[in-house]
């Protein structure tokens, strides 16, 4: 279990460098289309050697055959969870701090549901009380931040995020129900599927329409070469690194509880977050309210824990 633990943090610390990175070619003058959009076109460069080293070229031929076998759905799919999701995230990178979004993010768990009774799963009332108590400490947080004289940078860096929370489980969700014989949506039976690499480069390369008409229509300067060596930092340690790592730690996981142990290390990234702008871009200490807000948002990941663990 401590190994366990240990690999999930260190996953949620290289999945963190997404927030601070975010932020910090946002401080320096950098386009947030560039942060989104060169980082999904890594990943595919990323995706594609990975994959090519660990199972052989011809497993990437066969992933563009599906791919373009069920080019729309791949291309709904990943514009809606990565295109919509990242996109959001890192515009939100101009108007709060990387540690506000990744609180933010936490509301992903709340959304997930949503998404689910949405394709006809059912939950305990209680599921919905932890829901209320994490949303109410990310509302905590993101108004400790708040200035009553630009309500603006309140909006604009809280509502994006919240937005991203629902985007990314409704592409992943799409792929699942597709997988499981969802007669509304295209039948996805093919083993490739099964491989969480082969899928994350299946909706990145869905995504890529999205980007490209998302750099028409915005028309970005071009990026400076600081934010093409750091959105390249932030594909490898969060898209590639930080998704093996956790990846790994869920695949050794024996049972439920060592599943919701590893998957609760996750919660970790507002940590490291806060800790690398405080360290990396001198950013000052968060106040008591967001310090509170925090609090609570733990308490009610981990009433959603015990739950689990439990079969509450």
């Amino acid at each position: 279990m401590l190994k366990l633990i240990s690999v999930g943090l260190l996953s949620a610390l290289f999945f963190s460098t997404t927030f601070i990175l975010n932020r910090y070619m946002s401080l320096e003058g950098g386009h947030w289309v560039w942060s989104a959009t060169l980082r999904y076109a890594y990943m595919i460069m990323f995706l594609i050697i990975w994959i090519s080293i660990t199972k052989g070229f011809k497993e990437i031929v066969n992933i563009f055959k599906l791919f373009f076998h069920n080019w729309t759905f791949w291309t709904i799919t990943g514009s809606i969870g990565f295109g919509l999701f990242y996109s959001l995230c890192c515009f939100s990178a101009d108007y709060s701090s990387g540690w506000v979004i990744a609180t933010t993010w936490q509301l992903t768990i709340i959304m997930s549901l949503f998404v689910l009774m949405f394709f006809g799963r059912k939950f305990p009332k209680r599921v919905w009380v932890f829901s209320l108590i994490i949303f109410s400490g990310v509302i905590m947080v993101n108004l400790s931040e708040f200035d009553t004289s630009n309500i603006k940078h309140l909006l604009l860096g809280a509502l994006p995020v919240m937005l991203a929370t629902l985007c990314y489980p409704v592409g992943n969700q799409l792929v699942w129900e597709a997988q499981n014989g969802n007669k509304k949506l295209p039948k996805l039976n093919n083993p490739l599927i099964q491989n969480p690499f082969n899928k994350v480069l299946l909706m990145s390369l869905g995504s890529v329409p999205f980007w490209i008409l998302l750099l028409i229509v915005t028309t970005p300067s071009v990026p400076s070469t600081g934010q093409i060596i750091n959105t390249a930092i932030v594909a490898l340690f969060s898209g590639v690194i930080a998704t093996s790592l956790f990846l790994y730690a869920r695949g050794k996981a024996k049972d439920a509880t060592e599943l919701a142990a590893v998957d609760s290390t996750q919660s970790s990234e507002v940590i490291f977050a806060m800790l690398g702008e405080m360290i990396l871009l001198n950013s000052s200490i968060p106040n008591s309210n967001a310090l509170i807000g925090i609090i609570i948002v733990f308490a009610g990941l981990l009433l959603f824990l015990f739950a689990k663990k439990n079969n509450l």
